[in-house]
């Protein structure tokens, strides 16, 4: 007998017959497998097509845990030391005392990683973040003096630039194809504003509902396990190369201004949180602060995912000029909102309408670096403009406190568009430059 879905061949006389005994279609159908037909398989996208990179899952779950902390231990720290010792001057000095700390050692943190690999620096790096973590747990806990609170929260500098290092194992992926980078880069900054948005809920709740000290414990044990997980993953690790006489990152060319718009970046964020909060205490609704932040980062997130998913135009330099330009039109949003309606609920889409520009801004910064980075000194050079987002938040929000307890909590609102308009102005003349010596 024939098969049902083969043809069967046979002759008659001088004659070739051919009887095909596949079921009928009615006219007009397409094959279910070709390419316009509603059942064919679908583009799987460029997100899952990333994510199907060998290995690309393993690690990716593994810092992502790792970076969930990370918006974690500063709320947990402030609640903690405030709740216990009543003072949120002292709790805000110890922050910013790590904050410090980060600046100076992360850098030398990430030379370390270029030079020796990333498995053998960032576990035992984190290990004495963890430690100093738990240090600062235990002396909030034990009533210690003020000073040891200090020391203890300047031990957690050493933790790692893991978004900086995932940034690095992509690059080693998928070197030489600059379209499915644009998306990995897109996808890390995504990443980076969910953390930064679930982080402080997490904290907040973990703090209230438990104990003081959950939030620092809960962002420990996420530490711990996630670098663990991520340093495991030794297949996807970018090779360590050989100590050459490279220049600095800091003193490659094109470097310095894209690490001052970093700087005036940071703080457009620092004061924008800080404007935030007192705008909605001001309001009599300082508990809704922390979700009315939420909302910017969310709209920074989405964009963000959206931005990699479309199709680039022109040059990198031109696009990060023009996300700029867009950042600062939309930051005068929060500043009318608050000030034309004085309505919390008016700033909440506002600021989800500013943070929009966020995310495209920080990818295309990230993809210069990475560009202009010389080669086996990717991780030095993210982390410097790391620590200058970490600067520039320091003075952002000395600088939006300054004008909210002087000025007004509305023309608080001011300071990030001056600091946006001044990183225009930096990426304007670093792309005049660039274009003259070219």
């Amino acid at each position: 007998m024939p098969q049902p879905d083969r043809p069967m061949f046979t002759t008659t006389a001088d004659a070739l017959v051919i009887v095909d005994f596949s079921p009928r279609r009615p006219q007009g159908t397409q094959n279910p497998r070709s390419p316009g037909s509603p059942h064919a398989p679908r583009d799987p996208g460029p997100y899952r097509r990333l994510l199907a990179t060998p290995g690309a899952r393993a690690f990716t779950i593994g810092n992502l845990l790792a970076r969930l902390p990370m918006g974690m231990f500063s709320v947990s720290a402030v609640v903690m030391i405030a709740g216990t010792r009543g003072s949120y001057a002292l709790a805000g000095a110890v922050t910013a005392a790590g904050l410090a700390a980060t600046a100076v050692v992360a850098p030398w943190t990430a030379r370390l990683v270029d030079r020796h690999g990333q498995a053998k620096i960032a576990v035992p790096a984190t290990a004495l973040a963890a430690l100093g973590s738990l240090a600062l747990l235990l002396c909030v806990h034990l009533g210690a003096p003020a000073w040891t609170l200090f020391v203890s929260y300047a031990a957690t500098a050493t933790t790692p630039n893991l978004g900086g290092m995932s940034r690095a194992r992509w690059a080693h992926l998928l070197a030489g194809d600059e379209k499915s980078l644009h998306v990995a880069n897109s996808f890390e900054q995504a990443m980076d504003e969910a953390c930064f948005m679930l982080g402080p809920v997490l904290a907040a709740f973990l703090c209230t509902a438990f104990f003081p000290e959950a939030g620092t414990l809960a962002g420990v044990v996420l530490l711990v396990t996630g670098v663990l997980v991520f340093a495991a993953q030794r297949s996807t690790e970018p090779p360590v190369r050989k100590r050459d006489l490279s220049k600095a990152p800091f003193r490659s060319p094109g470097i310095p201004p894209l690490l001052a718009v970093c700087l005036a970046m940071g703080a457009v964020f620092g004061s924008m949180e800080v404007v935030t909060i007192a705008f909605a205490d001001a309001e009599g609704h300082r508990s809704a602060a922390g979700i009315v932040l939420a909302l910017q980062a969310a709209g920074s997130c989405a964009a963000g995912l959206v931005y990699g998913a479309t199709r680039r135009t022109g040059s990198v330099e031109d696009r990060y000029v023009w996300c700029i330009a867009a950042m600062t039109a939309l930051l005068t949003l929060p500043l009318l909102a608050a000030s034309l309606t004085g309505s919390l609920l008016a700033l909440a889409a506002a600021l989800l309408m500013a943070g929009m520009a966020t995310a495209p801004t920080m990818v295309t910064g990230m993809t210069l670096i990475q560009q202009r980075t010389p080669p086996g000194r990717l991780n030095e050079g993210m982390t410097l403009a790391v620590t200058g987002l970490l600067g520039g938040i320091a003075c952002g929000s000395a600088a939006g406190g300054w004008t909210v307890e002087h000025i007004s909590p509305p023309a608080g609102y001011g300071v990030p568009i001056t600091a946006s308009a001044a990183a225009l102005l930096t990426a304007l003349v670093s792309a005049a430059r660039s274009s003259t010596s070219r």
